[in-house]
């Protein structure tokens, strides 16, 4: 998507689309397995009912308690731009996201002169259309740069070892050390610190089933690039 940044901004929302977790965990254990720091935007809070604000904290909860760094916004309303600039401030950020989350209205807020095309949300899919074709950097008057990108439907992980996807999950990645095989998947194998962790509620039950999801994902048997 993009290089030489210093780090990467995904921007999900709860409705008008609807972003799942796995889609997030999947770029957060891209994000790791490169060193760069990730932030976590929920945008287009002024939609969000009495139920949504409810999964909304636990997701937050959750994140934060793996060190991952949360912002909620609102295009509409403004709500949490200041602090999203002083994140992108005197920084090269990548954005990304699936289409219709709101990221180029986002930048419209920090940076109007920008004047980025913003796009509906499909009346029959639900799903944003795309208005961003292709990665485009913006230097920000405020100093730094940020990368707007075409949203994303789905996100592969390729060339990736089984053995090594539970290293790119923080609060796993503190409990291998207690697994009774070195190699462990955290899947079938007995003595395993991770399930054991799940079991007890220290690791997430749902972060754990998007590892498994990833972990069993065909493409990470692809061959090695050469």
């Amino acid at each position: 998507l993009a290089s030489n940044i210093d780090q990467a901004l995904i921007v999900v929302t709860l409705r008008q689309p609807r972003t799942s977790t796995g889609f997030i965990d999947r770029f957060l254990v891209t994000a790791e397995a490169y060193h760069i720091p990730a932030w976590i935007v929920f945008n287009k809070s002024d939609l969000y009912d009495a139920q949504d604000h409810n999964y909304l904290q636990t997701l937050i909860q959750v994140y934060r308690q793996c060190g991952y760094h949360t912002l909620l916004t609102s295009a509409v309303t403004k709500a949490g731009t200041d602090e999203l600039e002083s994140v992108l401030k005197n920084r090269t950020t990548l954005m990304a996201g699936h289409s219709g989350v709101g990221k180029s209205a986002l930048i419209n807020c920090i940076q109007p002169g920008l004047n980025l095309k913003t796009g509906e949300i499909s009346a029959y899919h639900l799903k944003g259309k795309h208005t961003t074709t292709f990665a485009q950097m913006f230097p920000l008057e405020m100093g730094g740069y940020i990368a707007d990108t075409p949203g994303i439907k789905e996100f592969g992980l390729i060339d990736f070892k089984k053995e090594e996807v539970a290293l790119y999950f923080p609060e796993m990645k503190a409990l291998l050390e207690g697994c009774q095989y070195y190699n462990c998947t955290h899947d079938h194998e007995p003595g395993c610190a991770v399930k054991k962790a799940v079991e007890t509620g220290q690791v997430s039950d749902w972060r754990y089933k998007n590892y498994l999801n990833i972990i069993h994902d065909s493409k990470l048997d692809l061959p090695d690039w050469e």
